[in-house]
């Protein structure tokens, strides 16, 4: 008895196709490459030698630094809210401006024992020491901002104190009188009120919106500390 041809749309009969069986079928074309060099264009590389800092001067250097500096002393003056102290940080200024009020708070005096080398280390402890604690409690806060980036701000934000040490010595050049102290007073307090402004503008969003206060009077207590000083700074 012959046997029935398997019909290929019976699915009862039907024998299951191997999963990869069309796989062999399959060719590499000989005209496609298999192996190649990944190539950087000469444009990019041109560009990229250009904006190496390792092949510039040392002038140049330095007066890329002085123009970043000097951009950032002219943010604190006119203080709006930018991320342009956060996003390029740097220790200069600060650096610079401490070493600067610390020289003019010095008192000159005669006695060899009292030449004005304490007074230039208390300045530089409080004013340091002073923005490491308010860079932690911003952190322990909860503040979105990194530690030196907080260092930055704080430091940069003491120019306005520092215009108003210059200012305060050169008024103190006159006759002490009621005067003198009234003028110094209003130049002190105006120029507290910016550095506090100034710190603000670049910290505010850095906190959390139910913190804010906490992380505001720290700051608060610390540029009131160097105004202080500067009030209160005879030159003998």
């Amino acid at each position: 008895m012959a046997e029935a041809a398997e019909s290929p749309g019976d699915p009862g009969t039907a024998t299951p196709r191997p999963l990869f069986a069309g796989l062999s079928d399959i060719s590499i074309s000989q005209d496609i490459p298999v192996e190649g060099e990944i190539t950087i264009p000469m444009r990019s590389r041109i560009r990229e030698f250009d904006s190496s800092t390792l092949n510039e001067s040392v002038q140049n250097t330095i007066m890329r630094d002085l123009k970043a500096v000097g951009k950032k002393f002219m943010h604190v003056l006119y203080p709006r809210k930018s991320n342009t102290l956060l996003r390029d940080w740097d220790l200069w200024g600060p650096l610079i401006l401490c070493v600067t009020l610390a020289l003019m708070l010095q008192r000159g005096s005669v006695d060899s024992e009292k030449d004005g080398g304490p007074q230039f280390a208390e300045v530089f402890v409080i004013v340091w020491f002073g923005a490491v604690t308010i860079t932690l409690n911003s952190k322990l806060l909860g503040g979105n901002i990194s530690f030196f980036q907080s260092l930055c701000v704080l430091g940069y934000c003491i120019l306005p104190l520092t215009v108003a040490m210059l200012v305060c010595r050169l008024v103190l050049l006159a006759e002490p009188g009621p005067i003198n102290f009234m003028v110094r007073l209003f130049v002190v307090i105006v120029m507290f009120a910016w550095s506090i402004v100034a710190s603000t503008a670049f910290l505010a969003d850095s906190q959390p919106p139910n913190r804010k206060a906490l992380a505001v009077y720290p700051v608060f207590l610390f540029y009131f500390v160097i105004s202080w000083m500067i009030l209160t700074f005879t030159p003998q």
